[in-house]
């Protein structure tokens, strides 16, 4: 298994992601990781994919998941799977609001929630966003992919996978 599940924050990526390792086991890599590494700047575009390339190279079933489109694409060639989460803002808010400590990303609880309302508005503008990170980018990213896609609007239809 080799996924790429591409979407908004608060899409759903995660919590599908560790949905399919807990029927398949595979790797997972957040593209947090190796687009900012720690740090409250991205890291430079090309060591970002070098990274991914790497990890990539070392795990013979994977998935990786983020909304990073320019590290994505050129990574596209890699995967037997692309699914695309794409349910409404309103549902990202909801999953936003709802998510539990994330520990990988924040030293604290409190840093996490300090964060929300600038993570609140990042969510907001993603219908309008021309950017790697928004909607536009990601529709042209999944429909120029050749291989096997899936996008599923409403959390239902990927919750049951």
């Amino acid at each position: 298994m080799k996924v790429i599940i591409l979407g908004n924050a608060g899409a759903g990526k995660s919590t599908l992601s560790r949905k399919l390792i807990a029927k398949h086991p595979a790797a997972r890599l957040s593209l947090d990781e190796v687009a900012f590494h720690g740090g409250m700047e991205r890291r430079p575009l090309q060591d970002s994919i070098e990274d991914v390339e790497r990890w990539i190279a070392d795990n013979e079933n994977w998935i990786i998941e983020g909304c990073y489109a320019d590290i994505i694409e050129p990574v596209l060639k890699h995967c037997d799977e692309l699914i695309f989460l794409n349910p409404s803002v309103h549902t990202c808010i909801a999953h936003c609001l709802s998510r539990p400590w994330e520990q990988e990303k924040f030293g604290s609880r409190q840093e996490q929630d300090e964060n929300l309302e600038n993570l609140l508005q990042w969510v907001r503008a993603y219908e309008s966003r021309t950017d790697e990170y928004g909607l536009l980018r990601h529709r042209e990213l999944y429909e120029s992919f050749k291989g096997k896609k899936r996008e599923f609007n409403d959390p239902g239809e990927y919750e049951a996978l």
